[in-house]
């Protein structure tokens, strides 16, 4: 009996100190980010813009615009959690540029040059920042929000707080606790975040039309929950699946770039009053 209970104990202590792991160390799991020298001279071979939005408390969001001549429409691109926007995020501008819409997209806190504490307010503060920018330089029924894995939640958040013509959700998730529910039921995981981004129930919020690309074999985050968005809002949500596409490959297959033109080219009619 003693033996049972001391292995008991042990396994209790161990999957306590799991959980207290889990909770301690979820920024290093969740986030992955590549911060630059201010210094840092951005190249490109096309017109653009280095954008630094100044905070009150003197912190930075830093930012990229990628002007189209004669375009008047912009993409509000929210990126993923990965990286900075000099590598593997601002290469997506061609997929809007070459669509005659102006691009812009911004690092979150402690990402690339943008500084200040990381949590779920201050990114949902730092991308409002970001968007009030573009409302100085663009009329807000030309503004476009493309949210893409986890930067779908922002993007979901903007447009509930906002009114942009038209909000794209790429690879998005329900919830990030729900998602995290998906990856593990042993640890409670949901219960343990810092970050919620409650993307369904920002959608209820949202005036605009929404339209979710997502690949049919994403085994990140599953095709099951862009149809469990549609479902729940039937009104506002189109999915377009990408037949074959994962998670990280969307741009490869021609049928994700007709449906994104096809998207961005009717965002006239659907822009709210």
């Amino acid at each position: 009996m003693s033996h049972f209970i001391t292995y008991s104990l042990i396994i209790v202590g161990a999957y306590i100190l799991i959980v207290l792991l889990a909770y301690l160390l979820q920024e290093l799991f969740l986030f992955h980010p590549e911060k630059l020298s201010r210094k840092f001279k951005f190249i490109y071979p096309v017109p653009f813009e280095e954008v630094v939005i100044q905070k009150s408390n003197g912190d930075v969001i830093n930012g990229l615009h990628f002007p189209v001549e004669n375009a008047k429409k912009v993409v509000f691109y929210l990126k993923g959690n990965t990286r900075s926007i000099i590598k593997g995020w601002s290469k997506f501008s061609k997929d809007f540029t070459s669509k005659c819409c102006n691009f812009f997209i911004i690092d979150y806190p402690g990402f690339g040059k943008s500084t200040g504490r990381r949590s779920e307010d201050t990114i949902y503060e730092a991308c409002q920042l970001a968007y009030d920018w573009l409302k100085e330089r663009y009329h807000e029924k030309d503004i476009m929000l493309y949210g893409r894995s986890f930067g779908a939640g922002i993007a979901a958040q903007l447009a509930a707080e906002n009114t942009p013509s038209l909000l794209i959700l790429d690879c998005p998730y329900v919830s990030l606790p729900r998602l995290a529910h998906y990856y593990t039921r042993v640890i409670p995981v949901s219960w343990l975040l810092n970050y919620k981004l409650p993307l369904d129930q920002f959608l209820n919020a949202c005036t605009c039309q929404v339209h979710i690309l997502h690949g049919s074999k994403d085994w990140i985050i599953p095709h099951r929950f862009s149809r469990e968005l549609e479902l729940n809002h039937p009104d506002i949500v189109t999915l377009h699946t990408i037949k074959g596409a994962g998670h990280n490959n969307l741009p490869n297959f021609a049928s994700y770039h007709r449906e994104l033109e096809e998207i961005l080219s009717c965002s006239d009619t659907q822009s709210p009053e």
